[in-house]
This record gives structure tokens, C-alpha cells and sequence, in this order.
């Protein structure tokens, strides 16, 4: 089953005429993702080529989805016109957007989550993450999907979640369950900005329901209270076993970190405190990046 994508998902990419967006829409393409279309306000009626695809590229997120059935966006526009971006997905009733952009204004993201807060159809993950995959079932997982910046050839399909703030420290993870002769179900990078669309919470319950997920990895940062909320839900509910790691141990009290929501708080903000409360709900906690195959293998008692 896997969650929020899978081999069937269509998905359209806004900013497909960009470099950054034209090269990961390309790889998109490569890894077996339905691509279906293009938006770029504009270059409507022209096509997005690759290795022989050939992509139409739409002047709208709602004339994109009118035609092709597109229900998932990954979004690639420069930072200014980010938010007018996710909401024109919103506009156009998309089950998803994923946005990858990073540096999107605050004052932007509030208006965003105001609005979406509203009876809003459409779940957005991000932004300033590396997106998400659901592994296919086919030679090096290809036939799958993946939407956003993540390398698709280290995944393979298997029963293990991942969610993660951090967007190396996913593939890192990923590469780690591969390695233990596991796969993954969903990989999903939620993003490290203080206002997102998707909360570990949130894939966590997900990953709880999918008859596929058999076991979970949590990967936080210092910063924010949303590892800890995770971890007492899991402790009350999960019924799969979990393994985390917290990034930022080693880093100076209060100080902004390279993720512009880890910034500590208070007591329970720091990487020693939110790991100390995970492990009191009965995750295995990992103390460093490379203990995480290892750790999942004790929580799932393999």
C-alpha cells in the first residue's frame, strides 16, 4: 500500500522549466514517476523533453490537472512566488503538494496555513524538504514514485517508514535499511522550516494505519516540541515498532542552526532532552547517524 503516493500517482511539477525543477523532474522521469505535466505561467502549449518524454507544460496548476488528471504537485519555484504557488495547488483542489523550496518568507507560510486551515482538500509536506518516495516493485525499485530531490536508486521496496526534518539524514537512512537487507514502504522529508504543512505526527499516524509498514523510523533536530509529541502519541498508540535519531547534540544552546526551525527553546528543545523522552516512550533511540539500521533492527527484534 505505502502512504500519501505510489506507482499510480500522477504528478505535475511547477517550475518544470527551471533548471533546478528541469533536472529533478527529469530524474523524476527516470525513476518511472507518471510526470504528466508541466506549469509555468507563460510557456503554456510547449513541452518538457527528456530521454524522449515529452511533458506539456501548462499555463496553470488547474488547467494541469484538468487535462491530465494530475493529483500531486511538486513545487520548484524561487522563493517569492513560493507561497502563491502552493495556494494556486490549493486553488486547484490537488490531493498534494510538496513543496521543495527553500527560504520561503514566514509572513508567507502563515498566510498559507491560514488559508489551508479552512476545510482545505489538499495536504501539503514542506516546504525546504527533500520531498518523498514510495520505492516500485520493479529492477532497482523503478516503476515507483518520487516527487522532490531525493536519489531514487538507493531505495528498494520493503515494510519500513521513514520520516525525517532532515533531508540527508533520510537518505542516510534509507541507505542503512537498505543496507540491514530491508526496504522501505515511504520515505517522507517533512522539512526543517518552523511552518510546514506536515508534522511527524501526522506521517506517523499514517505509517500506524498502512497495512505494508511493519516498523518506523522518526529522525528530529533540536528545535520545536514536534518529536516529542510524536513519541508520546507512539507511546499511547503505535502498534509498530520505532527507532529515532535527534540531530544537534553537539549544538551551542540557543543558537540557529543550519535548519531555520532549529532553534532551542527551552528545556525540552535540546537533542539530549527530546531523545531522553523518546526513549521513556519506548523508542530505541539512536546516539548517532550510524547507529539508525542498527537501532531499527532492536525495536523490530530482528
Amino acid at each position: 500500500m505505502a502512504i500519501l503516493v505510489d506507482e499510480n500517482t500522477k504528478v505535475l511539477v511547477q517550475g518544470i522549466t527551471g533548471g533546478f525543477g528541469g533536472r529533478h523532474a527529469g530524474l523524476s522521469l527516470d525513476y518511472g514517476t507518471q510526470l504528466v505535466a508541466g506549469v509555468t505561467p507563460g510557456k503554456g502549449g510547449q513541452f518538457f523533453e527528456h530521454n524522449g518524454a515529452k511533458v506539456p507544460i501548462f499555463d496553470t496548476v488547474a488547467e494541469a490537472a484538468k487535462e491530465t488528471g494530475a493529483t500531486a504537485s511538486a513545487i520548484f519555484v524561487p522563493p517569492p512566488f513560493a507561497a502563491d504557488a502552493i495556494l494556486e495547488a490549493v486553488d486547484a483542489e490537488l490531493e498534494l503538494a510538496v513543496a521543495i523550496t527553500e527560504g520561503i518568507p514566514v509572513m508567507d507560510m502563515m498566510k498559507v496555513k491560514s488559508i489551508m486551515a479552512e476545510g482545505c482538500k489538499t495536504r501539503l509536506i514542506g516546504p525546504n524538504c527533500p520531498g518523498l518516495v514510495t520505492p516500485g516493485h520493479g529492477e532497482g525499485s523503478h516503476g515507483g514514485c518520487r516527487i522532490g530531490i531525493a536519489p531514487g536508486h538507493i531505495h528498494k521496496r520493503g515494510k519500513v517508514g521513514i520520516v525525517s526534518r532532515s533531508g540527508t539524514l533520510t537518505y542516510e537512512a534509507v541507505w542503512q535499511v537498505s543496507q540491514v537487507g530491508e526496504g522501505q514502504s515511504t520515505c517522507v522529508g517533512i522539512g526543517g522550516d518552523p511552518i510546514n504543512g506536515t508534522s511527524h505526527l501526522d506521517i506517523v499516524k499514517m505509517f500506524n494505519d498502512d497495512e505494508e509498514t511493519e516498523a518506523i523510523i522518526l529522525i528530529g533536530e533540536i528545535g520545536g516540541d514536534a518529536e516529542v509529541e510524536a513519541g508520546r502519541w507512539i507511546k499511547d498508540n503505535c502498534k509498530k515498532p520505532v527507532a529515532a535519531f535527534i540531530a544537534g547534540a553537539t549544538a551551542p544552546p540557543g543558537r540557529r542552526m543550519g535548519h531555520a526551525g532549529a532553534i532551542v527553546g527551552g528545556e525540552d528543545d535540546t537533542a539530549q532532552a527530546k531523545k531522553r523522552i523518546l526513549a521513556e516512550c519506548g523508542l530505541v533511540v539512536a546516539e548517532t547517524p550510524a547507529d539508525m539500521g542498527r537501532s531499527l533492527m532492536e525495536a523490530w527484534g530482528k
